[in-house]
């Protein structure tokens, strides 16, 4: 089947989303550093595994994403060295720099999923709707 997941990126999609629930719940807890710091190494771990190691490897050191790398790195040391606010702008910002040409994947990722593929469908009848009922 085309759209099979192998074991391993089932690993990889778990650490990343283990790697989200830490970070959130560390930005919820009052930037809590050590709940950001794990949330930092499973995404990181779970890129890791999710695109193999040469390739993520070769995401982080090529010339042309040095202005998404840097930052993000800056970042996760700011927050080793608490500066957990300071870190999290910046590892937010390295990641959308960094992780942006990912955007095509994600959505036809996302447009296979029930709920969130109508909206991604439909997003123009779906805030319509939400504004008769509310107004």
């Amino acid at each position: 089947m085309a759209y099979e997941i192998s074991e391993l990126k089932k690993v990889g999609i778990g650490l990343i989303g283990f790697g989200i629930l830490f970070s959130f719940l560390g930005v919820i807890l009052f930037f809590d550093r050590g709940l950001l710091a794990l949330g930092n190494l499973f995404c990181l771990s779970g890129v890791g595994v999710l695109l193999g190691w040469q390739s993520t490897w070769q995401l982080f050191t090529k010339k042309t994403y040095y202005k998404g790398f840097i930052p993000f790195f800056l970042g996760l040391f700011l927050i080793f060295v608490r500066y957990p606010i300071a870190g999290i702008i910046l590892e937010i910002y390295g990641s959308i720099v960094l992780f942006s040409g990912f955007g095509p994947s994600i959505k036809v990722f996302l447009s296979h999923i029930p709920v969130v593929g109508w909206l991604l469908q439909y997003p123009f009848l779906f805030f319509n709707r939400l504004r008769q009922m509310l107004g």
